[in-house]
């Protein structure tokens, strides 16, 4: 079986992995196929002093907050949905370490050496959002060194009264670590439990089974995994523990299972995506046994996520550079396929915004599209705004659950803001944008929060004159209003990239 190309990055890496055996010709397959269909990938320069340069070329009212040097390649990034911890910001990074050269063996055959194994460092950084420091709002309270960080997710409940991180990591472990208030009042996160999937394996990627936030109380909470042995591993949390438990693990690709994601309306359906360019689904009641397969993708599958918003609506990434759109009581055909340029690494809707998906493209930056006539109409999805930055590989991309929303009066509220920065700041943005209350928490009696009368949009003058307000880490739904009654036109987002090993926190404004 042909190989589709493999991406460069963390991707190229884990293939070549030492501890990742692959079938004798298969590598040679990969190069041919890469250079017979996929252009080279930039690389980044020999590193240099100074700060990480910005491409031009924006659309529709995004830009740069702040840039910040992560000093190994970040290639995950996750914002944490929980009320109450929305300010907080998670970015995971990968550097591969070669061995010094060793000193040459006289007695070895011919000058022949044995390599030695290639070590995958990681470090696990906690950000906070201070929306108080206007050129420097993520401000880190926590860094943690790991093996490798290939993907980490965000439970989107809390467990046991805590916020839950998951890690898949180089080690081929997925880890959980739980989030608590140190004796500064901020957070920071500390390990829970481990469990190893395989060995000599990469894990891949990780998802929760609570996307939905209509989960049932009486469901099990679930993490689906994927490693680079081609195989998805299905985990069940014990919430009292809580612990991690394997409950089953299928062979699912014959090469490297990129990704595997949840049907998050169907908790028992899980997909998956690999390098042999197959899109899968399964029941997890039969482990083993595909649901279908999918050839529409040309090149590996690298991301998968169900909607949290639209029962049976999937997007789907490919290295093809192509994002598909998919109805799942039919997956013969796409509703709608749009290129973007790069290898599509991670997709993620947006948490309020139904219509909205933001896209990490590898060498093409990062993309903000429209679906929503692509689910209507079933054309392509509309391309909102697009950023390439130089000599770097966009590989993680996250929304902020802060939405914000501009108000003429809110009552004072920050997060702490006596937290140390520790990471070297590369590039300020001057002013934040207009940061606002989205709504002021008053509980109507039913666990809601209503806005405060009175409360008008901010004028325009009024941003000129920089008359910026407190933010709040409330949502719609906390509100009960639709994103439209709320005016909230702003959204933080976040994008990690390798190579020139950044963290970029970015506003949109979108209409």
């Amino acid at each position: 079986m042909s190989r589709p190309g493999a991406p460069e990055g963390v991707a190229r890496e884990a293939v070549r992995a030492d501890s990742v055996p692959e079938p004798p010709s298969s590598s040679r397959r990969r190069r041919l196929r890469r250079s017979a269909q996929c252009p080279a990938l930039p690389r980044r320069p020999a590193s240099t002093a100074g700060s990480a340069p910005f491409s031009e070329g924006w659309m529709m009212g995004a830009f740069a907050l702040q840039t910040v040097d992560t000093e190994l390649t970040a290639d995950s990034v996750e914002w944490c949905p929980l009320q109450g911890c929305r300010h907080l910001l998670a970015c995971g990074t990968y550097q591969l370490r070669r061995p010094e050269d060793p000193p040459a063996d006289p007695q070895s055959k011919g000058g022949m050496e044995v390599e030695e194994p290639r070590v995958r460092l990681g470090r696990l950084f906690l950000y906070s959002f201070n929306e108080n420091n206007s050129t420097h709002p993520l401000v880190e309270v926590q860094r943690k060194d790991t093996s490798a960080i290939l993907d980490m997710k965000w439970c989107h409940i809390p467990v046991a009264g805590h916020a839950l991180l998951g890690l898949a990591d180089a080690s081929g472990s997925i880890q959980l670590l739980r989030l608590v208030e140190s004796e500064e009042k901020s957070h920071v996160l500390e390990p829970l439990s481990s469990l190893a999937l395989e060995e000599q394996c990469l894990a891949l990627s990780l998802d929760w089974s609570t996307g939905n936030t209509g989960r049932a109380r009486d469901q099990p909470l679930k993490i689906i995994s994927s490693d680079s042995t081609g195989q998805l591993h299905l985990l069940m949390v014990n919430e009292t523990g809580p612990r991690l438990q394997k409950v089953a693990s299928w062979q699912a690709h014959q090469f490297e299972a990129w990704i595997a994601a949840f049907d998050y309306w169907h908790t028992e359906i899980v997909y998956s995506g690999g390098d042999d360019g197959l899109l899968r689904g399964w029941d997890t009641r039969v482990p083993g046994k595909f649901l279908f397969t999918s050839k529409r993708h040309t090149m590996g599958v690298c991301s998968i996520q169900s909607s949290p918003h639209w029962e049976h609506v999937l997007a789907t990434g490919s290295y093809d550079e192509h994002i598909l759109l998919w109805d799942t009581r039919n997956m013969k055909q796409p509703l709608a396929d749009t290129p973007v340029q790069g290898g599509v690494w991670r997709i993620k809707w947006h948490p309020f915004h139904h219509h909205l998906l933001l896209a990490a493209c590898m060498h093409s930056g990062f993309k903000i599209l429209n679906c929503q006539k692509a689910m209507e109409e079933k054309q392509e999805a509309t391309v909102l705004a697009s950023h390439t930055l130089p000599d770097s590989l966009v590989y993680g991309a996250d929304w902020s659950w802060l939405l914000f929303r501009s108000l003429q009066w809110a009552p004072s509220w920050s997060f702490p803001s006596n937290l140390g920065t520790k990471t070297a700041d590369l590039k300020g943005a001057g002013e934040l944008p207009t940061p606002c209350h989205e709504c002021v928490e008053n509980n109507d009696g039913a666990g809601h929060a209503r806005p405060q009368s009175g409360m008008k949009p901010l004028t325009e003058r009024m941003r000129k004159n920089g008359t910026w307000l407190q933010a709040t880490a409330a949502t719609t739904r906390d509100c009960g209003m639709n994103p439209e009654e709320a005016d909230s036109t702003f959204s933080l987002l976040a994008t990690c990239s390798f190579y020139d090993h950044a963290l970029h926190l970015w506003e949109w404004e979108g209409n």
